[in-house]
């Protein structure tokens, strides 16, 4: 999921496409949250790894 975000994150860069920015941005928050939670031991969404 961080990577996808930061693909958008350049292709929305690039193009000047602000919608791209924005969902790249948020992609990237809820991914580092995501790994956080995961890296802690504790299940997220009744998994234990996100693969």
């Amino acid at each position: 999921m961080i990577v996808l975000g930061v693909i958008l994150l350049l292709v929305g860069f690039l193009a000047k496409i602000s919608i791209l920015w924005t969902i790249g941005i948020v992609l990237i928050v809820i991914g580092a949250v995501l790994a956080l939670v995961g890296r802690s031991g504790r299940k997220v969404g009744g998994r234990a790894h996100w693969f």
